[in-house]
């Protein structure tokens, strides 16, 4: 394996919000950090949370050229304050996902003849044959999913293939409507692009490949080929596999920098941009959730459990499998509970007179199992397990229904179900953690983290790594160009030795873990008595 260079490897993260980039030196420290916020400083786009909610209360944009205007400003700033871009030996970028750009057939002229005297944002102008990008927030397809469902035969079909059943806001489906009601548009694009490859155009000058990762959020991409599923491509729009071009593998280098930036920011004229991918895979790469088994939950508004897997099960119900941004051989999932800290905090305030003090001390009191009494809390429709009608669903230890429990009962019980509903959703798409990363707020809890730790079985770490896409796009960045010294694929976490960043938290007691496995079905039982009302 090739020695790390003196250099430095600079990450990108295009996120609903803002642009970031983060730069690290050959021992993974970060060097330099820098951010443009859409809203603030880009005002003339006039976005809202970096989008454009649509009138009907469904559609959700993005204007593409804010995102080139970010990237003019992100790097004066950075050149402003001093960066030494002559020491970047590689790029690579992460960008929200599922969102598209759309290039009409200027565009790979601009691109391949831009100009360091210019704005990016001038140049691009005239390249975008839909000026509106659709984004992750965009809920506008329904009618599109259930068409490619029918299809392809059903939505288990689609998720086995696809690695997800249709998601509206996924990108193949949000193709196949602007196909569908803006035809004309359409038929002048040249390249669909999701915002990681467009960042990446940018900056080599060229059309750049979607990486299979990213591209395994489209509906579109066959996870286990790795390449375009024609069903799902004849299905969405004709002409479509020309428009996507060929995906490519994450640690792909897929060029060297354009030589405008060369001349306008002084980079190295040998430096290297490796394939961009999406948030979340770049998310996982920051995590260094590079092993199966490796698995982190982050306990936010939503709680998210995501990590690498072997042998992923597709679900036409609920979770993703994306292929993996930093092993050829594996496999990304992800499961996403919608009631997370908002309803906990409900029932703290409720229960402990809204003090974690109280809280955590009912958590201490209270036994594993919670004296057999189990909860369901749907404050707003779940996405895991998918539940559209709201309410509170509680059984006692007599497994009879009841209106509430004690108060310390109550605050065990919107504990335990959340992680009971974790392990019994993840295991149905394939996550066997060997060990847990804890994430987000509520991860500084630490009887919370002891009951996350029984509830698995596994031991627990705890550890906040702020920008972890744009870590993890710094951190592929090297990966890439480790693997184009090495003239081959070399394994990431050979290549990246593991952070010291992350602590041990809490060790499973045998007992309370046995315990919990054997609630498991009482529970997703529950859980589908909460289904059918």
């Amino acid at each position: 394996m090739p020695k790390k260079n003196d250099g430095v490897f600079l990450g990108f993260d295009s996120s609903t919000q803002s642009l970031k980039a983060i730069a690290t030196d050959g021992n993974l420290g970060v060097v330099h950090e820098a951010s443009v916020n859409f809203d603030a400083d880009l005002p003339e786009f006039k976005t809202s949370g970096g989008a454009h909610q649509g009138l009907d209360g469904l559609t959700v944009t993005a204007p593409p050229l804010m995102w080139v205007a970010a990237l003019d400003l992100l790097l004066g700033r950075m050149k402003k304050n001093g960066f030494d871009f002559g020491r970047v030996a590689a790029i690579s970028g992460s960008g929200q996902q599922h969102g598209s750009v759309w290039l009409n057939r200027k565009a790979r002229g601009i691109l391949q003849n831009l100009d360091a005297d210019k704005s990016l944002c001038a140049q691009l102008a005239g390249a975008f044959s839909v000026d509106a990008s659709p984004i992750w927030m965009d809920s506008s397809t329904a009618s599109q999913c259930k068409s490619l469902e029918k299809a392809l035969g059903g939505a288990q079909v689609v998720a086995d293939l696809t690695g997800s059943r249709a998601y509206e806001r996924f990108t193949g489906n949000q193709i196949a409507k602007i196909c569908q009601t803006r035809k004309a548009d359409y038929d002048v694009t040249d390249r669909i692009a999701l915002v990681s490859s467009f960042v990446a155009s940018l900056l080599i000058g060229e059309y750049a490949p979607i990486d299979v990762s990213d591209g395994s959020g489209m509906n579109l991409l066959d996870i286990r080929s790795r390449r375009w599923a024609p069903a799902a491509l004849e299905h969405t729009a004709p002409g479509l596999k020309k428009r996507l071009g060929t995906p490519v593998e994450s640690h792909t280098v897929i060029g060297r920098l354009h030589g405008s930036f060369v001349k306008r920011y002084g980079f190295d004229k040998d430096c290297i941009v490796v394939a961009f991918s999406g948030d979340n895979p770049n998310s996982l790469a920051g995590l260094r959730l590079q092993d199966p088994g490796d698995i982190a939950i982050s306990l936010g508004t939503s709680d998210t459990m995501f990590g690498s897997v072997s042998n992923p099960i597709p679900s036409g119900r609920e979770g993703h499998v994306f292929v993996s941004p930093i092993d050829p051989s594996a496999f990304m999932v992800m499961t996403v509970r919608k009631n997370g800290s908002l309803t906990r905090e409900k029932v703290r305030d409720a229960c402990a007179g809204g003090s974690w003090r109280t809280f955590d001390a009912a958590l201490r009191k209270t036994e594993a199992g919670n004296g057999g009494n189990i909860s369901l809390h749907v404050d707003q429709p779940e996405i895991t397990p998918p539940l559209s009608r709201r309410g509170i669903y509680r059984r006692d230890g007599a497994n009879r229904k009841v209106e509430s429990f004690a108060p310390s009962a109550e605050i065990r019980a919107v504990v335990e179900g959340a992680f009971l509903s974790m392990r019994i959703h993840g295991a149905k798409i394939g996550f066997a953690p060997s060990g847990i990363l804890a994430t987000g707020g509520a991860s500084a809890n630490l009887e919370m983290m002891r009951i996350m730790s029984n509830v698995f079985g596994v031991p627990l770490y705890v550890g906040e790594q702020a920008n972890s896409a744009a870590l993890g796009a710094a951190y592929r960045a090297m990966h890439g160009w480790i693997c184009m010294k090495a003239g081959a694929f070399v394994n990431f976490s050979k290549a990246l030795p593991r952070p010291t960043a992350f602590k041990k938290a809490a060790e499973p007691d045998k007992a309370a873990s046995a315990r919990y496995s054997s609630m498991l079905a009482r529970y997703e039982q529950l859980e589908k008595e909460a289904a059918r009302g």
